[in-house]
């Protein structure tokens, strides 16, 4: 019997959903609507670096980042199959969408080392 990593990637394909769910709306509501309009003073650069050096955020930041990237992964891999009729390619098409997710999620890591 032949195991698949199927399994796992519908985790990671919930996980980030939740994430994003969750996080992203708090994020467009701060950054595209509350500072935009001066509801909420905009961070200042010295708060940012303080910001990016805690440990717990040099640790979320990566984790919400790979998570999306995940989720939205799965997401350009089964609904380009199903509308695009290219199922035919699907080895293919989850190199590429999990491989980019991988990458992403790579960058984001060492851009928060």
């Amino acid at each position: 019997m032949r195991r698949t990593p199927e399994p796992y990637l519908w985790l990671l394909f919930s996980g980030g959903g939740v994430v994003a769910a969750l996080v992203l709306p708090v994020l467009v509501l701060l950054f595209g609507v509350l500072m935009p309009l001066g509801v909420v003073d905009w961070p200042t650069a010295a708060h940012l670096r303080d910001l990016a050096g805690n440990p717990v955020v040099r640790v979320a930041v990566p984790v919400v980042v790979v998570l999306c990237l995940f989720h939205a992964a799965h997401r350009i891999r089964f609904t380009s199959e199903e509308l695009l009729g290219i199922a035919r390619f699907d080895p293919i098409i989850a190199v590429l969408c999990y491989g980019g997710a991988i990458v992403g999620g790579v960058v984001a890591t060492l851009l928060m080392v």
